[in-house]
């Protein structure tokens, strides 16, 4: 069984929806970040960041309580000013999300904290404590969330006939960003509320498919208040902010890796060998990986695939299975000498999403002098290794939608 809350979502007024709703901060160049800031005064990221019209005088530090009570104080300025208003009853919040020939559908609420620490939530990822701590101590502080977790389940036909239906009313946003995508949000009754929360129940489990530090945290507070005993059942911090969304509609792209050197190999040495482990062959620029434990790699101008032999393709367990943990065990690690894929500096990641161009383009500019273009994790790699209580490897996924921040905020401390 699956728990959705219904919440009471403090959001902005229909007029100024396109103009509050921001990407992550880190997805912007900083010149773009600045034009933003700068020509519209209505952007999330003023909330999140708050100090950039201030003197230096009087900045803090990132990541510390004063800095959290100015993101805080910034957020009560917009819905004293009327940016925001919150919605006088619980509901869920419908949300589709359109680009190119893809379409995002589901449904905003609260994902149960009980429900995550009974691993009746999925999860893929490891967590680092100090990024748990920081985000904790934020969200104790400024008292919402504003960012949507993704997570992922099974296709549901009661899910679907219950979202075909409210969709077709007239949706309260429908704007198109700058990236070429749109966005609609439609709210609902409490009769379609009560119905998508019983039609949820029917779901034996969900997967996070990104938001792992954020859920982290939201739970880690729920047992913060129980420590300090005003621990409350009826509490928003019961739940964590979430994007429901079924697997099928879901996007996962690669994570493809370019790396600075071949490890004092020539050209010709670090292909032979790669040979005792892969088949290899020359290909051009438009030919496509079709199946998983197959590379393109990119080197001195020239494209090859990597086919993995069929002896080395028995797996112990879901994660050796995953392409990026095979590249590391027989190409990384052993011939190009990345121990560590975390710190080691001399490996980059490219979002799938860019395509072999960007590839390309790193290693003909001499920054890099290899890239390898990885198949996508499938939805049933990513729940085995979930349901397997492992770990996936390192940037191994990017998954689409991108949730906007600032479209339905989350009332922790209500």
């Amino acid at each position: 069984m699956t728990k959705i809350s219904a919440f009471r979502a403090v959001r902005p007024t229909r007029d100024k929806a396109h103009l509050v709703a921001s990407r992550a901060v880190a997805t912007y160049k900083p010149a773009i970040l600045a034009a933003k800031l700068e020509s519209n005064p209505f952007t999330f990221i003023h909330i999140i960041h708050p100090e950039y019209f201030e003197d230096d005088d009087n900045r803090t530090a990132p990541n510390t309580p004063e800095r959290f009570n100015k993101v805080r104080n910034k957020f009560e300025a917009f819905k004293k000013e009327g940016v925001f208003v919150q919605d006088e009853r619980e509901q869920l919040y419908v949300y589709r999300q359109k680009k190119g020939d893809a379409a995002f559908l589901g449904v905003i609420g609260g994902a149960s904290a009980e429900e995550y620490q009974n691993d009746q939530i999925k999860k893929h990822e490891a967590t680092l404590t100090s990024r748990e701590e920081m985000f904790t101590n934020y969200l104790d502080i400024v008292g919402f969330n504003a960012e949507p977790v993704l997570l992922s389940h099974r296709k549901s036909e009661h899910v679907d006939a219950l979202l075909n239906e409210i969709i077709q009313k007239r949706p309260e946003y429908e704007f198109t960003t700058t990236d070429m995508t749109s966005h609609e949000l439609w709210l609902t009754t409490a009769e379609e509320t009560k119905a998508l929360q019983n039609a949820y129940e029917e779901i034996e489990a969900v997967y996070i498919a990104d938001g792992h530090h954020r859920s982290a945290s939201s739970v880690r507070l729920m047992d913060l208040h129980r420590e300090r005993g005003n621990y409350s059942a009826d509490k928003n911090y019961n739940a964590f902010l979430s994007f429901f969304i079924d697997e099928e509609r879901l996007q996962i792209l690669p994570f493809n890796r370019i790396c600075k050197s071949l490890n004092g190999l020539s050209s010709t040495d670090f292909i032979e060998k790669c040979k005792a482990v892969f088949e290899i062959e020359e290909i051009n620029k438009q030919a496509e990986i079709k199946e998983l434990h197959v590379f393109h790699v990119y080197l001195n101008q020239q494209w090859y695939q990597f086919r993995l032999k069929d002896e080395y393709r028995n797996f112990d367990d879901a994660v050796n299975a995953i392409d990026a943990e095979i590249l590391t065990k027989h190409i990384l690690d052993p011939i190009l000498g990345i121990k560590d894929l975390k710190i080691d500096d001399s490996i980059s990641f490219v979002s799938g999403d860019k395509g072999k161009s960007a590839i390309e383009q790193a290693i003909d500019n001499d920054v890099y002098n290899v890239g390898f273009e990885l198949y996508p994790v499938t939805m049933n790699q990513l729940k085995s290794v979930a349901d397997e209580h492992k770990i996936m490897p390192p940037k191994s996924t990017w998954v689409e939608p991108k949730m906007r921040s600032g479209l339905t905020i989350y009332k922790i401390d209500e």
